[in-house]
């Protein structure tokens, strides 16, 4: 296994959880309760929107469900998205093989036990800082940020600095550039 440094400059994918990752893992049920309210970190979901306009595949695989989040996703322009999963495995694989990737070249970021599996399968597993331990042994890199406080931006960040595609526009989330 190489170093972190080394590793990340070899990325081309991204696969994140949802709840407790970029979010503080709180939600509130609205309506008949087939929907929730949940705060996301705006500079997370730049970094993400960033990514994908850069070329990154990113893929959202998540126990959690609604409109909202759905809707949020898509505006951030992820096209990949596992909602309402209860087998992050069998998502992972599909997702690998539908875009050709090579897990050793893809960042998992979790912060709980569901995500073990998927974060061994991964060349580099990862977690926000507030993750469970069992996650956090299981990490490369443990973010000095917690789920929904910045820590999806911290590591979208570092890959991106460390392949030189960071800051290369000043376009904000839907591409549009500012004045």
């Amino acid at each position: 296994m190489a170093n972190f440094k080394e590793d990340i400059a070899k990325v081309k994918a991204f696969v994140f959880d949802v709840d407790g990752v970029m979010t503080d893992g709180g939600i509130m049920p609205i309506g008949d309760g087939s929907d929730f309210i949940r705060k996301y970190n705006a500079k997370d979901g730049y970094a993400i929107a960033y990514a994908v306009r850069r070329g990154y595949k990113v893929c959202i695989i998540s126990g959690g469900h609604g409109n909202l989040l759905r809707s949020r996703m898509e505006r951030l322009g992820v096209t990949r998205m596992y909602l309402s999963c209860m087998d992050k495995i069998t998502a992972m694989h599909e997702f690998f093989a539908d875009y050709d990737i090579d897990p050793a070249t893809t960042i998992y970021m979790g912060d709980d036990i569901p995500d073990l599996e998927c974060m061994e399968l991964v060349g580099i597993p990862v977690c926000p800082a507030d993750a469970c331990s069992e996650v956090i042994e299981a990490s490369r890199y443990v973010s000095e940020f917690g789920g929904g406080k910045g820590a999806v931006r911290d590591i979208v960040e570092q890959v991106l600095r460390a392949q030189d595609e960071w800051a290369k526009d000043r376009q904000g989330v839907l591409g549009v550039a500012s004045r």
